[in-house]
């Protein structure tokens, strides 16, 4: 029987043009996030199974490839529940092993510690445009900086990022978990259904207002609740400053310092961007991840029509691992679809060096070999690419491959010399 040669459903094969964005991309992110002072690390992609289930994931936790036990662990006939049979499994994000390893390392890095992680993770999820079963993380974390000056540093760093590779008038959407949780007290729900009615606000953008009144009702919550959190958010839409506004009607709900910290934040970027992109106050913006628990913001392109990244505070997950909270904040862009939108632009990597090839005419050996291929060496030690290949049969169709992969010049050697 023949094998499948088709990749696994989620996952998919790239092909040079689209490597070269993805390389491309990857130098201007490290280059990029190293000003900043960004330092490169790198983690396992398989975590203890324990780790990836604490709860902190959200629902990506029902996503996880589980790794079996082996060898004689593994006993499947006497197994009475999963956890007996699995130890292991593929990493989903790179937020949870991040804080693993600050949590076995911390002795050995700096205070505060600025981390830059680039890798795969994988989710068993629904594929759909941008959205795979593997795919990459471009992830810049600060643990150790209470103040939010990490957030006005992760921001800027993001948002020039973004603006190196071509992107403009993008939005990042900007809120607060602790205003979440104000709105939902001050409208009276109770505080052990707060992640309930999240989940339901998190619709806003699909569903409406009236939609999610509709689920908040069909839910049970009481009426006069909803009908007084969502009068708030009707009020907010003609409000210019939003967070000025909930500051007002908020008040001994609300601690002020949130409200003046998240302005801060705001103002500050304003100042001191420098892509072209702005700062939207988002109060229906929920992320996903339970392990937020301060400001959290996400990454709005026009041309995606969805969320291209996103992150957070989440001050309580390295005391999980040691008893000791260490604040932490952190923002991840949504590396696969920015990638799908260069490519569908036609986005043509920049400062490419010339491609030549060399084609090489069948029978060629000894010394003629050796001298064309001592003349490429020459020109690379000058920093051009060249391609030493045979010339195949139907040398016209070899070119046309060659000119779609981004050559631009063709050196013919025949066994009778050379011809341009």
């Amino acid at each position: 029987m023949a094998l499948n040669k088709k990749p696994v459903t989620g996952m998919k094969d790239i092909l040079p043009e689209e490597m070269q964005i993805r390389d491309y991309c990857i130098r201007v992110i490290k280059e990029t996030y190293g000003r900043f002072g960004f330092t490169p690390i790198e983690t396992p992609c398989v975590e203890n199974i324990a780790n990836l289930t604490s709860r902190q994931g959200g629902d990506n936790e029902k996503l996880i490839f589980k790794i079996l036990k082996r060898g004689e662990k593994l006993n499947v006939a006497e197994a009475s529940s999963e956890e007996e049979i699995v130890e292991l499994g593929l990493r989903y994000d790179l937020t949870v092993p991040l804080v693993r390893y600050y949590a076995n390392n911390a002795s050995q890095l700096p205070a505060p510690f600025k981390a830059l992680q680039i890798g795969s993770v994988w989710r068993a999820d629904h594929p759909q445009r941008g959205r795979y079963r593997q795919f990459t993380q471009c992830d810049i974390d600060i643990l150790g900086e209470p103040s939010n000056l990490a957030e006005i540093e992760l921001i800027l760093a993001t948002t020039t990022t973004l603006g190196r590779l071509g992107f403009r008038n993008f939005e990042i959407r900007i809120n607060d978990r602790q205003i979440l949780k104000a709105m939902a007290a001050y409208s009276g729900f109770p505080e052990d259904m707060y992640d309930s009615v999240f989940i339901t606000l998190d619709k806003m953008d699909k569903i409406g207002l009236k939609g999610v009144e509709e689920e908040l009702l069909r839910n049970g919550f009481a009426a006069e609740s909803v009908e007084k959190y969502l009068e708030l958010y009707s009020r907010l839409a003609g409000e210019e400053n939003g967070v000025a506004y909930l500051e007002q009607v908020l008040e001994g709900v609300l601690d002020p310092s949130t409200a003046n910290g998240l302005q801060e934040i705001i103002d500050s970027v304003n100042a001191t961007k420098e892509a072209d992109f702005s700062m939207v106050f988002d109060p229906t913006l929920v992320r996903g991840m339970s392990y937020y628990t301060g400001t959290i913001f996400e990454i709005a392109i026009p041309e995606f029509g969805g969320s291209c990244g996103g992150g957070g505070r989440y001050d309580g997950m390295v005391g999980r691992f040691t008893g000791n909270n260490v604040p932490a904040c952190g923002f991840s862009i949504g590396f696969e679809r920015i990638v799908l939108l260069l490519l569908e632009s036609g986005f043509q990597v920049p400062d490419r060096p010339k491609k030549t090839a060399f084609l090489v005419e069948k029978g060629i050996g000894g010394q003629q070999l050796c001298d064309v291929i001592a003349r490429a060496q020459a020109a690379r030690a000058e920093g051009a690419q060249v391609l030493v290949a045979r010339m195949n049969k139907n040398k016209k169709f070899q070119k046309e491959q060659l000119t779609a992969e981004g050559y631009e010049e063709f050196v013919d050697f025949y066994r009778e010399g050379l011809k341009k």
